[in-house]
């Protein structure tokens, strides 16, 4: 006996919970797409972006780390793939559809520019004037149109619910615009669980990887609740913190956050009695999150990043290093267009000048970037 789509999609309706987005039920596709035998809609659209350049293109992205910084940081790639794997945990847990849930979080950060979201700055700062730029709609531009891998269509074709998960993608530092997707409804379940999943991964993942660099140390945790709690847990007084003790220390870390959100989201799905995913969509606040206890130790945890990682001053350097190239590269760009490569020459005429450039830098891998920026501003690089 094979399992074709009929049968995943029923074994699907049985798993999920009454207000977990079904397959089945999918408002479709913008072009006509004849469905796979074997695979529901949202694993299509999963695989279908697992096999996108863009989506190869974030290993050699920045997180916090750049690329040469050290083989053990993070990348864009790997932030993608524990966004997931949160992503899926909370998903299982809570009754919601985890390959939606997984196909989102995996597409959600496709159009992030080089150099993580100091590439952003500067990308937004020299758009400003010629449509603007963050990495949400150029996700969902790399999806819907840039990525050129089938004749009957522009992008991807992925189904409605992924399109407007990956619109509705919010976090601290990303405000969605869903103006085209609905924007009185908020994000279905599927969708407020690869938001919360993607500052699950950051927060663990960025505390782990500044510890490993030495930017950050255990002695500057000491009063921060979180910490206390981990090294309480675990019996550890210092003042070296071994590698096999942060690993494990990062996993609790982990585990305590997605526990506390499992257990808080069924508090409040319970309580608001929804009983489809449309009824989540029309509550006035989002239904996952963590417990209030839980979220203000999360909040002080995640400022403590900001004050002593992200403003520390190798990252500020490199943050002022990655603008400089980018700048240099737009206005190169921009001052002589023939100096791009003819593939994207041609695209200049029908989307404008300033877009074809930001598309081309915000496509560039960190080394990339780099190498070309050699190319044109040392005269004794090769072109």
């Amino acid at each position: 006996m094979y399992f074709d789509r009929q049968k995943l999609e029923e074994l699907e309706d049985k798993a999920l919970a009454p207000y977990g987005v079904r397959s089945k039920d999918s408002k479709g596709r913008a072009y006509l797409d004849a469905e796979p035998d074997y695979r529901t809609a949202f694993q299509r659209d999963r695989d279908r972006i697992l096999h996108t350049t863009a989506f190869r293109r974030l290993e050699y992205k920045t997180q916090v780390f750049i690329n040469f910084e050290g083989d053990y940081f993070r990348t864009r790639l790997t932030h993608t793939l524990e966004v997931a794997q949160i992503g899926q945990t909370l998903a299982r847990a809570l009754g919601a559809n985890e390959d939606l849930v997984e196909t989102i979080c995996l597409a959600h950060d496709l159009g992030h520019s080089p150099f993580g979201h100091s590439g952003e700055v500067a990308l937004s700062r020299l758009m400003k004037d010629y449509g603007g730029f963050d990495h949400n709609k150029q996700s969902l531009r790399i999806v819907t149109e840039l990525e050129q891998r089938y004749p009957e269509f522009p992008g991807l074709n992925l189904t409605w619910e992924v399109r407007e998960g990956m619109v509705k993608h919010e976090s601290e530092y990303d405000i969605s615009d869903a103006r085209n997707y609905d924007p009185s409804l908020r994000g279905n379940l599927e969708t407020q669980i690869c938001n919360v999943a993607d500052e699950m991964a950051y927060t663990s993942h960025d505390l782990d990887d500044g510890l490993r660099s030495g930017m950050i140390t255990p002695q500057m945790l000491s009063g921060i609740e979180l910490w206390q709690v981990l090294a309480e847990t675990y019996n550890w007084h210092g003042p070296q913190l071994e590698d096999v003790e942060r690993h494990r220390m990062i996993r609790q870390l982990v585990g305590l956050m997605v526990t506390d959100m499992i257990e808080a989201t069924d508090k409040r799905l319970r309580d608001s009695a929804v009983k489809s995913p449309l009824d989540i969509q029309k509550l006035k606040t989002n239904v996952i999150g963590y417990s209030e206890d839980a979220q203000r130790r999360n909040r002080e945890l995640k400022d403590f990043l900001y004050a002593k990682m992200y403003k520390h001053y190798r990252v500020v350097r490199m943050a002022v290093k990655a603008e400089r190239v980018i700048t240099d590269l737009f206005n190169a760009y921009k001052a002589e267009p023939t100096i791009l490569p003819n593939s994207v020459q041609m695209f200049i005429d029908k989307r404008g000048l300033e877009r074809v450039i930001c598309d081309y830098i915000a496509g560039m891998t960190d080394r990339f970037a780099i190498e070309e920026h050699e190319k044109l501003f040392n005269p004794l690089e090769k072109p």
